[in-house]
């Protein structure tokens, strides 16, 4: 196996059914995509979550 861009430690493949990635259980690395990027631009104000949290 490769080593961990991170720690060149040896990474582990783990799979969960189809879908597998490789991790460094050294310093925990994960070769796992993220979206960084908000998926609504709207902003909520504190005054409308605090609103919302009382009425529900």
């Amino acid at each position: 196996m490769d080593e961990c861009p991170r720690c060149q430690g040896s990474l582990e493949k783990l799979t969960l059914g189809e879908a597998s990635t490789i991790t460094c259980p050294h310093c925990e690395y994960a070769d796992i995509p993220v979206e960084h990027e908000p998926e609504d631009e709207d902003h909520e104000s504190w005054r409308d979550a605090f609103n919302r949290f009382y009425e529900e």
